[in-house]
Formats: C-alpha cells, sequence, structure tokens
C-alpha cells in the first residue's frame, strides 16, 4: 500500500461521514425504547429524522434513508414503493433473526441490518457501508445501461450499413463511410443516421 493511499481511505471515509449528516432519514418503527434509542442516535450524528408507525403508504420525495422495523407479519405488498426505481436504501431494524425474518429483509431490498435492542455501536458503520452499497449498485445499473445502449448502437449501425451495401452494391467500410460522414455533417451520433436509414427502409418495404 502506497504513502496516498491509507490518506485516500481516510479522506473518503470523513466524506461519507459528512454526508450522513445532511440526510433526511424516515425511521418506520414502533414508538417504544428501540424506537426512541434509534432517533436519539440518529439526531447525535446530525440527521434529519421523522418517525411512523405504520410504515406510510407513500414516500417522500425527499427521503435518503430508511429504517424499517420488520416482523414475520410485515407486508411487504401493501407499500408499492418498495418496488419503485426510486426508492432509497433500507435498514432493516430485527429484533431476532430466522430465516422468515432474513427472506423478508431480501424481499424488502435491504442494503443494511441493525438488531434489537438498539445500541450506540454499528449503527453509524452500518449507515456509511448503507449508503455505499446502495450507490455502488445505482452506478453499476448505470454502467449496465451505457453498456445495453451501446450494444444496441452497434446493432442499429450494423443493420443501417446492411442496407447501403445492399442498395448501392459497395462495401462494408464505404457504408460505415457514408454514415459517419453524413454523422459529422449533421453534428449528431452515428446511431441517430442510422436509425434514420433503417426507417426509410421500413417505409419503403410497406
Amino acid at each position: 500500500m502506497t504513502n496516498g493511499q491509507p490518506t485516500q481511505a481516510l479522506r473518503l471515509t470523513s466524506e461519507l461521514l459528512r454526508d450522513l449528516r445532511s440526510l433526511n432519514v424516515v425511521v418506520f418503527h414502533p414508538q417504544d425504547k428501540d424506537g426512541e434509542m434509534l432517533l436519539q442516535q440518529l439526531e447525535r450524528i446530525g440527521c434529519r429524522t421523522s418517525q411512523f408507525w405504520p410504515p406510510r403508504p407513500e414516500l417522500s420525495e425527499l427521503t435518503d434513508l430508511i429504517f424499517l422495523s420488520i416482523n414475520p407479519e410485515f407486508n411487504v405488498a401493501e407499500y408499492a414503493w418498495f418496488n419503485s426505481e426510486n426508492c432509497p436504501p433500507i435498514i432493516a431494524v430485527v429484533a431476532y433473526e430466522n430465516p422468515t425474518i432474513v427472506n423478508l429483509a431480501l424481499k424488502i431490498g435491504a442494503k443494511g441490518v441493525v438488531a434489537c435492542p438498539i445500541r450506540e455501536f454499528g449503527l453509524l458503520t452500518s449507515m456509511v457501508i448503507t449508503r455505499q452499497c446502495f450507490k455502488d449498485i445505482a452506478e453499476g445499473r448505470k454502467r449496465i445501461q451505457r453498456l445495453e445502449r451501446k450494444v444496441a448502437g452497434v446493432a442499429t449501425v450494423y443493420e443501417a450499413k446492411r442496407i447501403l451495401m445492399a442498395s448501392k452494391k459497395i462495401s462494408e467500410d464505404e457504408a460505415y463511410a457514408i454514415l459517419r460522414d453524413q454523422a459529422k455533417s449533421k453534428r449528431v451520433e452515428i446511431e441517430v443516421i442510422a436509425e434514420t436509414i433503417i426507417y426509410a427502409q421500413s417505409i419503403m418495404n410497406i
């Protein structure tokens, strides 16, 4: 490990900790001793908190993080926001462990877990790891989407080249040159020109 790596890691951790102080945290937990302790710890960290029980059917768009108490009677189907692409990261709050609880935590898409009774130790770490895990997953999805668009674009350009090759009796390189020159001339991506050619071909075939 180089001398710069520990400093960089420390800087990243500090940024993550500072990030927690700007969060709007929703706590879906009964107003009992654990719920009170959870709120106290979150407020001590500096988070803006709100507590509800039972969970609300809709989420505020300003919600950054959710603590959710789960038990075997919890019905995921009652809350559509679990399946929303914009659902914030969830930390499950559990009183005990068994296959039902573990399965439920997976079903709600929990990125972290804290156990009751709530203690001071571990809550901050769980929040940091959950947030980072959520960000990493989001970045991974974006990369996949970019790759999917790229693959689709390659297929579109290939189809347009095939049309030009057949209609103009030219080589693949010559067909690509036409697409490239048209894209430069019109200042658009080559995929746009390819889509136009494919669309024109489909109209001609009607």
